[in-house]
């Protein structure tokens, strides 16, 4: 039985309704009708149902795709401007009891370099962060209740918040970590965590099942349910995100959405963020062993239809993708993006040899963040270093009501331009910074309140003087 408000697995994640979808969208995909109506549906940006999404996906009609295209294009500017988020991930450590057979952390690897930072080496690790000008963190640790237990993540986030070096500091930690109870993420919330990040991997319980033989990731219902508990825990902002290439994109694609819609049905407030990853190689992985990886041009429609579907989320691709295709993948509905980013335990204090390899995955884009920062504003986005909806207490409800009424403009853009400054004031190369001051002098006369442009003005100024962190 299907039913987005239940709060059990395979009742808001319905098999028997994804594969009614996918026969839907394949009966349908030549009724250019229907498909004109749910385009003008998209156009008014109040998002899609999974079963309008899927039907899209399916259609190859070219001028569909184009426009498809266009509207992904136009509504994530609606949303969030041209505004493009940073951050970074940090990897705690790579011990995990989990068999998941797609990732080089499974037990059974006896490859990969094991390793767990020290609260001193995870100081080291932030400072160098800090030094490239990184406000935000994803933590990330693979499962295993003695080495990496919730003391082990709670501590460390308090080290992270704890260190000032130079001009630095984190300023929001977004978490990245396996399925727990909801007592432990009231226990997260209460260290002050931005996001709560978990990735799905694939929606079908017997494939699920399939990858994760082992270890308490193969409970389909635990993971599945994550969310469920995060919420009841108090978090309000939690990211969601599927691994394409385990399953076949069309039933992970519809499964994605209607995670997405069992959220805004059940609390109110739909995911924070969407992240799409495609499988890559890995220490002992082989992508080829993998029959459904997806092809570039049904990914570009992934994600496009994915924004125009769920246009408020927040829209996340990594350094898994090449700069080609993140390129192509900004102009599609990404809102944010990772630079400088390293996979590997320990990895940004120092590199490591191929054959002492720690890391998760293998990145496509190995550019700096400084050449990240300086390629977006070459392309007309603003490289954003903005925690402020965070620490003002703008999440859950409080914030989707403000992104979708468009009242969060009068923020977002002056404080993106706010630590676009910070940025190429204490980090950014000479090339970078005067790209930025450009960019800086040429949108703030966008700011659409006079009050709030007059206040950045003068926010500015003081960053230039020295002065840091300031906000709306």
């Amino acid at each position: 039985m299907y039913n987005p408000k239940s709060t059990i697995a395979t009742e808001f994640i319905s098999d028997s309704e994804i594969r009614s979808t996918m026969e839907y969208a394949r009966e349908n995909s030549g009724n250019l009708a229907l498909i004109e109506d749910i385009l003008a549906k998209a156009a008014r940006a109040k998002g899609l149902t999974h079963r309008e999404a899927a039907l899209l996906l399916e259609c190859n009609d070219p001028e569909v795709t184009g426009r498809i295209y266009t509207l992904a294009n136009e509504i994530k500017h609606r949303f969030y401007g041209n505004r493009i988020v940073m951050f970074a991930p940090l990897y705690l450590s790579n011990y995990c009891v989990n068999g998941c057979v797609y990732c080089p952390y499974h037990a059974k690897n006896k490859n990969i370099r094991r390793k767990k930072l020290t609260q001193d080496e995870i100081r080291a690790e932030v400072m160098a962060l800090q030094d490239m000008g990184h406000k935000r963190l994803a933590l990330e640790a693979g499962e295993h209740p003695l080495k990496n237990p919730i003391e082990y993540i709670l501590e460390s986030i308090e080290t992270i918040y704890s260190i000032r070096h130079k001009n630095g500091a984190i300023r929001r930690v977004n978490v990245n970590i396996a399925a727990t109870t909801v007592e432990n993420y009231r226990r997260l919330r209460d260290a002050g965590i931005g996001t709560y990040i978990l990735f799905q991997e694939t929606y079908n319980k017997t494939n699920y099942e399939a990858l994760h033989p082992t270890g308490p990731k193969s409970d389909y219902a635990w993971h599945t349910e994550a969310m469920d508990r995060a919420m009841q825990g108090g978090i309000d902002d939690v990211g969601i995100g599927v691994l394409f290439g385990l399953e076949t994109y069309r039933y992970d694609f519809i499964g994605l959405l209607m995670h997405a819609e069992h959220l805004e049905a059940t609390y109110g407030v739909g995911p924070h963020t969407i992240s799409v990853p495609r499988l890559c190689p890995a220490d002992d992985v082989d992508t080829a062993d993998f029959k459904n990886a997806v092809p570039d041009d049904i990914f570009y429609k992934i994600v496009a239809i994915t924004r125009i579907a769920v246009p408020y989320t927040g829209m996340i691709i990594s350094t898994r993708e090449s700069a080609k295709n993140r390129e192509r993948l900004l102009e599609l509905g990404i809102s944010q993006i990772s630079g400088g980013s390293r996979t590997s335990v320990g990895g940004y204090v120092s590199d490591e040899a191929p054959e002492e390899n720690s890391a998760q995955f293998d990145i496509s884009d190995h550019r700096s963040l400084d050449e990240v920062v300086g390629w977006l504003l070459d392309l007309g986005h603003i490289p954003s270093f903005c925690t402020a909806c965070y620490r003002e207490g703008r999440t859950g409800d409080r914030f989707m009501s403000l992104l979708k009424s468009g009242q969060i403009s009068n923020c977002c853009l002056p404080n993106a331009l706010l630590t676009l400054k910070e940025y190429i004031r204490d980090y950014a190369s000479p090339a970078t910074r005067e790209k930025g001051e450009a960019m800086i002098k040429r949108l703030l006369a966008d700011v659409p309140n006079e009050r709030v442009r007059d206040r950045a003005a003068d926010y500015l100024s003081k960053i230039e003087n020295g002065e840091r962190d300031f906000r709306f």
